[in-house]
This record gives structure tokens, C-alpha cells and sequence, in this order.
């Protein structure tokens, strides 16, 4: 049995416990050490996008392999992994042209006529799994693509976050924007993923870093990250400052919040020929548009789920990032917290004024 946060009904978790199944042939068993907490993971909690329930969110983990299947080639048991929740099938179209974010994943879930991953511990029923992963638990069941081995000294803590906020932050500079140094790049939103693109902007060798957020904490950590300006994203000439500064806008905006007044400012303060890059899940209703004017300056639009990452070969150069002192983990984690006070947590986040919160695992 696994100790897990339970999402039962729209509004809150509760702390339970669950029954993994054992590894089919291509599954990897994983005690988790930590697991962050990401806006995404909201979303589902309050309802903003429909999950079937009950389930274990949770999506942004590392841990150690404790058991696999029969044909998992990728992993053996003792290996520190992160999970990513970006699943690939390795032969679908998206696959095979280097394009695996986008990948659905089907082959890498169970089938319906299969036993569940999951069930209540008590045998009542299946619990469904979230985004591949579930990983606000003790233990993760997934398939050997959602997951890869890291180095052994990297502390877990850390690793748990480049699953996600900085495989989306740092990928969406490296893949999906190529930056290329002396570029200009402005965030939208400094939290977890718009701290990490920060950071990673820097290490592309970006020439201006601006960071648009209109909570000073989280504008004095972009600084730390690698901003080298900071505005309030909602002060009324913050489209001004940032074109007076860059003459003319940036090569690059990324939009790190999940807002349409944020989508919006990105498109705004791009130069001729600049690209918006939406990373943030807005409500599902909203539209992000170019005007006939942005359209005739060469303007591009464009998201990119997962930072358009290639996790197996990413993830071990962001360990090896932050090992060599290049990626800044530390600064992006703002607390440390157990299981069961998970819901405190987000409640921090729904606040705004933190960074990244980690929850740990005996």
C-alpha cells in the first residue's frame, strides 16, 4: 500500500491510501522522493479542466526505481529517475520526426479491458491516473517511456522540478525558441516555468532577460536567475519600457502564466519579425491572436506543451546543468513540505508570492 493525495472531487485533495499494481512488461515501479507542486495540478483541483475522478494529480517527480517489467530496456532497479508527464510511444509520426511532446502516448497506458495501475487500497475501485504519472504518492507505476535515469548524486529535491517547470521553461528556450545569444527574451510570469525559461535564457547567452511579473518577490528571484530587467507586468507602460529599452521589442516572448491579459502583453512586445511562445494553460475558452499589422512585421505565434522537450536525452543536460553550477534550482524551490500538507501548499500558490513547493517523501 502507498500513502497518496486523492483528488475525490473538485475543490481539495485528501490524503489516502492506494494499491499499485504490479510492473507489466513495460512498466517501471518507483518509490517517489519528492514531487513539486505546479499550477497545472490546480487547474485539474479546481475543476478549470475535467479529469476523471477520483485521482492522484501530481506530474513533476523524481525518485528511485524499485521494480520493472519483463521488456523495460531504459531503467533498472536502484536508478534515480525523473518522470516527465510528456509519455511517448517511440513510433507514432510525432515520434519518429523528433517531434515526441507531442506524442498522445496511447501504447504507453493500460488498456480498458486491463486491470488498473491503480486501485483504493481497500479494493473498492480504480483510481485514475493523472497525466501518465500520479505522482503525488509513495510509489509511481508508469510506463518506462514516461521516465529516465539521472546521475546519482544529483539531489532529488531538485530533480523532481526540472520535471516539468524546467523541462517547459528551459526547453521551450533551447527547442522551441533556439535561442541564439544576443537575443531578446521577455518572460511573462515568474513562477516555477517562467523562472526557469529566465535562468535558461541566460545560460543560452541571451542578451537581454526581461522579466515581466507584478509581484516584486517574484521579480527580485528572476534577477537572481538571470533577469537582467525587471518590470511590473501590469503597470500601465510596461509595453513602453520594455520597447524603449530593446528599440523596437524582443526576438522572444514567452507567456509563463496562463492568463489572456498575459498571452496578450507577450504579442505586445515583440519586435518585427519576434515570436510569442504560450506556455501557460489558459482557460480553455481563451484565443491568443495576431493582428493583419503583427502578421505583415513577420510576427509568429506558436505554443509548445512541455517546452517541446526530448526528455530522455534533455533531462540528464539539465542534471548536468545544474551540477556544473549552469541551472539554478535552489533559488526556484521556496519550501520543502510532507504529504499532508499538501493542500497548504497550493494554497500558498494561489496566493503568488513563492516560488516552487516541493513535497517530500520519507
Amino acid at each position: 500500500m502507498a500513502k497518496a493525495a486523492i483528488l475525490e472531487a473538485v475543490g481539495g485533495l485528501t490524503i489516502g491510501e492506494v494499491e499499485l499494481a504490479d510492473p507489466g512488461p513495460h512498466e517501471v515501479l518507483i518509490d517517489t522522493k519528492a514531487c513539486g507542486l505546479c499550477h497545472s495540478d490546480l487547474h485539474f483541483i479546481e475543476g478549470s479542466y475535467p479529469h476523471p475522478l477520483p485521482a492522484i494529480p501530481g506530474h513533476e517527480a523524481a525518485g528511485v526505481v524499485r521494480a520493472v517489467g519483463s521488456e523495460v530496456k531504459t531503467v533498472k532497479p536502484g536508478d534515480h529517475v525523473v518522470s516527465c508527464l510528456s509519455a511517448f510511444c517511440g513510433h507514432c509520426e510525432f515520434c519518429v520526426t523528433g517531434r515526441m511532446a507531442l506524442c498522445m502516448g496511447a501504447d504507453t497506458r493500460r488498456a480498458q479491458d486491463q486491470a488498473p495501475r491503480i486501485m483504493r487500497a481497500d479494493g473498492s475501485g480504480p483510481v485514475a491516473q493523472m497525466l501518465n504519472l500520479s505522482a503525488f504518492c509513495e510509489q509511481m507505476l508508469i510506463h518506462e517511456h514516461a521516465c529516465v535515469a539521472i546521475d546519482k548524486d544529483m539531489p532529488l529535491d531538485r530533480a523532481a522540478v526540472i520535471g516539468c517547470a524546467v523541462t517547459t521553461g528551459a526547453g521551450t528556450i533551447f527547442n522551441a525558441c533556439s535561442v541564439v545569444p544576443g537575443e531578446t527574451v521577455a518572460v511573462v510570469g515568474c513562477g516555477g516555468v517562467g523562472l526557469a525559461a529566465i535562468n535558461a535564457a541566460k545560460i543560452a547567452g541571451a542578451g537581454k532577460v526581461i522579466a515581466l511579473d507584478p509581484i516584486a518577490e517574484k521579480r527580485e528571484l528572476a534577477m537572481v536567475l538571470g533577469a537582467t530587467h525587471a518590470f511590473d507586468a501590469m503597470s500601465v507602460d510596461a509595453v513602453d519600457q520594455v520597447m524603449k529599452l530593446t528599440g523596437g521589442g524582443v526576438h522572444h516572448a514567452i507567456e509563463a502564466v496562463g492568463r489572456q491579459a498575459s498571452a496578450d502583453l507577450a504579442v505586445k512586445l515583440l519586435r518585427r519579425g519576434g515570436t510569442a511562445t504560450i506556455l501557460g494553460m489558459m482557460p480553455l475558452d481563451c484565443k491568443v491572436g495576431l493582428g493583419a499589422m503583427d502578421l505583415l512585421s513577420g510576427k509568429k505565434l506558436q505554443g509548445a506543451i512541455m517546452g517541446m522537450n526530448h526528455f530522455p536525452v534533455d533531462l540528464p543536460r539539465l542534471v548536468d546543468f545544474y551540477m556544473r553550477g549552469l541551472l539554478d534550482l535552489d533559488t526556484i524551490i521556496a519550501e520543502r513540505i510532507p504529504l499532508e500538507k499538501i493542500n497548504e501548499g497550493f494554497e500558498k500558490m494561489k496566493a503568488g508570492h513563492s516560488a516552487r513547493s516541493v513535497v517530500v517523501f520519507d
